[in-house]
């Protein structure tokens, strides 16, 4: 009988964030697939988690999916982990899943942690629609992407490394209106959490002053909806009447 793959979320910050659920099934699983073993093993540890770790990350999972699989299908319980927050969600995941998927290998994906949920919430903005876009290509498409996005009215969500985030900031300036709103979350979860909200410009400002640290989160405002020209219906039946002559 074949066993279950769990996509187990860990906390992105404070190591209370971990569920009940979380801890039994890492305990309970026959192998644990760790993003990086070492920054893995502390979790573990706090918890007295004694499974078997192994590494699955962005530069060997096309390698070790297929044979992850195998051990799967012949009965082994699996539990995948990422650095922080929840695999596939900008961490090695997705590629494992769609292989156990297509296999007809049971997947069980456990609710929990994921940075950018906590950032959009206390944002302000609108979350009730979003497009999550996590990190931005580094140079080919990157302008593409984001003249793309100019004009796209749900509140936007990136990743950003705090070495690029002023950079950034100016570039979504430049595509966006240095007006648009945003916020930069900063250390999620952790001791010195921050949350800077304002304009593009004055945000980026703000960072060239103080150099940032930590995980980011960038939250953007939507671009305004465009006003539609409304038809009467009256220069509606006119134009449709033209369209069958």
């Amino acid at each position: 009988m074949a066993g279950i793959l769990y996509i187990v979320p860990t906390p992105v910050g404070n190591l209370e964030d971990m569920t009940f659920r979380a801890i039994r099934v890492l305990k309970e699983a026959d192998l644990i697939l760790a993003e990086d073993t070492r920054t893995s093993s502390v979790l573990l540890k706090h918890y007295d988690i004694k499974g078997r770790l192994e590494s699955h990350h962005k530069f060997n999972e096309h390698k070790t999916a297929s044979m992850i699989k195998e051990r799967i299908l012949a009965g082994l319980n699996v539990a995948l982990i990422s650095d922080a927050g929840t695999p596939g969600i900008s961490d090695p995941g997705f590629l494992l899943v769609r292989t156990c998927a297509e296999k007809g290998i049971e997947v069980q994906t456990l609710p929990g942690a994921t940075a950018f949920v906590p950032a959009l919430v206390s944002s302000g903005y609108p979350c009730d629609r979003f497009c999550f876009e996590g990190f931005l290509p580094q140079k080919k498409g990157r302008q593409t992407r984001l003249a793309e996005l100019a004009d796209e009215t749900r509140t936007l969500i990136f990743y950003e490394s705090p070495y690029r985030l002023v950079r950034t900031l100016e570039q979504f300036a430049e595509f966006f209106g240095s007006g648009r709103g945003c916020s930069v979350a900063r250390e999620i979860s952790k001791k010195f959490e921050e949350h800077r909200r304002g304009t593009l410009e004055d945000v980026a400002s703000w960072y060239r002053e103080h150099e940032p640290k930590g995980e980011i989160v960038i939250i953007v405002e939507g671009a305004p909806e465009k006003k539609r020209e409304k038809k009467s219906y009256a220069k509606f039946r006119e134009e449709e009447t033209d369209d069958n002559v």
